[in-house]
């Protein structure tokens, strides 16, 4: 337990950094709803751009994949160059990139733009935990301002196809992109006023070979997941995979042996910090691939708009933030192990609803699955991030937030490749199309859910429906399987949390040095 003569001494914070914090969330809850606004956009990319199932694939996650590979880099170059400055850089990237994205004319040209907004999202996104972390030292505040902060994070996950409905209501798929303009611009203001300038001055130097090594890790082993879910036989994916997994074991040796490396591997030597952050990863997968399944399912099967489809998303968003503000209250009580367990066991009877879900059901059964997941989830995301974070010595704190987001933005998108794959690859072998279908049409339906309805359009009433009854059937089944997955993974690691995170005493304030000096010192 943490001494409470001891917490009474750390200085308190005041109403400057409780309004830093509020500028903090903002590039939060912006990267966040960036990940899953576009998910209710897929029909009208499918029909505007036209892209092949593997481009879809790679406009929904090439931004959260980018965001992972280089957030580690990000994190050490802002101990370097001062991580407000790396944040004033990032949100004018990241600017541009949205303008970008929002008037792409192509299906190459908005990939390459949402890779921009994952290059210049990963400079934004470790220094704001990092700076929690420095302008929050008592341990009950830093729990709240954390809390806040994840919320945003969650939050704008759900909150993202809300928000992508009623924009596409009235506006053209790419008005989802023009959200960052106004918010980059804001931080750009208030960030000078309110945040302090941390740099490390013991900060090691940036190795470029072990940047190269994670994104060669991280890039072969997605494209390998998403090219095996197409079902052909090929031998390419499975030398990515196995190439991807080279370069990472590449990568480690390379850390254990650099005197400044790009990742501390001395970390995963604390168990709650690894136990955390495999929760971390396996929670963000599971939220961030059934959002995509879950949008997509109220569209395309139950037919609903973009604006009622966003609506019906309510539910589920208001549990997820509502959860995840209330955790660190119910953690003082009975412990962070037991709350984010316990969230993951719930969790895990919300996918099983969800494979219940029938092509002619109606959302209600996928909404309730969907809320009771979110709820279950909740607090993992508000505990988790203090836990691994808390976990690392003070000196380490932006090296372990580093960390921490990389696991949750690369969970987030392995959630959207993984189980959209999964969907996919039992939607191409359940759906059975009748005779009298146009070849170019069938073809189309035999690809993706998105493809059918798309080709259903230029067709007879009669005969659309003939197309789009077996392959709603086929996408509801393909999106039971993953909700299978993710009820069963959710088990395991809600009991390990137990388990483990209260044997390592995450219950309290894990780190024993908050009144020591911080580790970072101001820049003038």
């Amino acid at each position: 337990m943490t001494d409470t003569s001891t917490t009474e001494s750390v200085p308190r914070a005041g109403q400057r950094e409780w309004l830093g914090l509020a500028v903090l969330a903002l590039p939060t809850l912006l990267l966040s709803v960036d990940m899953s606004v576009l998910y209710l956009a897929v029909p009208h990319l499918a029909a505007d751009l036209a892209p092949s199932s593997s481009q879809l694939l790679w406009i929904m996650d090439i931004y959260a994949f980018m965001i992972a590979g280089f957030l580690i880099t990000m994190g050490t170059l802002g101990d370097r160059i001062g991580r407000r400055r790396l944040l004033l850089i990032g949100a004018a990237a990241f600017g541009v990139a949205s303008v970008l994205a929002a008037f792409s004319t192509g299906a190459g040209m908005l990939i390459a733009a949402r890779t921009a907004l994952g290059l210049a999202g990963a400079t934004l996104m470790p220094s704001t935990l990092a700076l929690i972390s420095t302008m929050f030292a008592h341990p009950k505040q830093r729990a709240v301002a954390i809390a806040v902060w994840m919320s945003c994070f969650t939050g704008g996950a759900a909150v993202g196809p809300v928000v992508g409905g009623l924009l596409l209501q009235w506006f053209w798929w790419g008005s989802v992109f023009l959200l960052g303009v106004p918010v980059m611009a804001l931080l750009l203001v208030a960030a000078p006023l309110l945040l302090p300038e941390y740099r490390n001055p013991n900060a090691g130097r940036l190795d470029l070979f072990s940047v190269a090594l994670s994104l060669a890790t991280i890039l072969p082993i997605v494209y390998g997941l998403k090219e095996l879910a197409k079902g052909d036989p090929a031998a390419a994916p499975f030398v990515a995979i196995v190439l991807g997994a080279a370069a990472g074991a590449g990568f480690v040796r390379r850390q254990l042996r650099l005197t400044d490396p790009l990742l501390d591997l001395r970390l995963f030597r604390n168990r709650a910090f690894s136990t955390a952050l495999g929760v971390m990863m396996v929670s963000t997968l599971a939220m961030g691939g059934m959002f995509m399944l879950i949008s997509q399912y109220l569209q395309l099967v139950n037919g609903l708009s973009p604006l009622e489809a966003g609506l019906w998303l309510v539910p589920p968003s208001v549990a997820m933030i509502t959860v995840t503000l209330l955790a660190p209250a119910i953690a003082q009580r009975i412990g962070r192990g037991t709350v984010i367990g316990s969230g993951m066991v719930i969790a895990a009877a919300g996918f099983g609803l969800l494979t219940q879900a029938s092509p002619d059901g109606g959302p209600v059964v996928a909404v309730v699955g969907q809320t009771i997941v979110a709820a279950g989830l909740g607090p993992g995301a508000a505990l988790l991030a203090g836990v691994i974070v808390g976990s690392a010595p003070k000196e380490k704190a932006g090296s372990a937030a580093a960390v921490s987001e990389t696991s949750g933005e690369l969970g987030m998108a392995l959630g959207v490749a993984l189980l959209g794959s999964i969907t996919t690859a039992v939607y191409r072998g359940a759906i059975s199309l009748p005779g009298g279908i146009p070849a170019d049409a069938e073809t189309a339906a035999r690809d993706t859910l998105a493809g059918a309805s798309a080709a259903a359009e230029g067709l007879p009433a009669s005969m659309a429906a003939q197309l789009l009854e077996p392959a709603r059937e086929a996408f509801t089944q393909g999106m039971g399987a993953a909700a299978g997955l993710g009820a069963g993974a959710a088990a395991v690691f809600g009991v390990l949390a137990i388990v483990l995170l209260r044997q390592s005493g995450a219950s309290d304030d894990p780190r024993p040095d908050d009144t020591a000096e911080p580790a970072e010192q101001p820049a003038g």
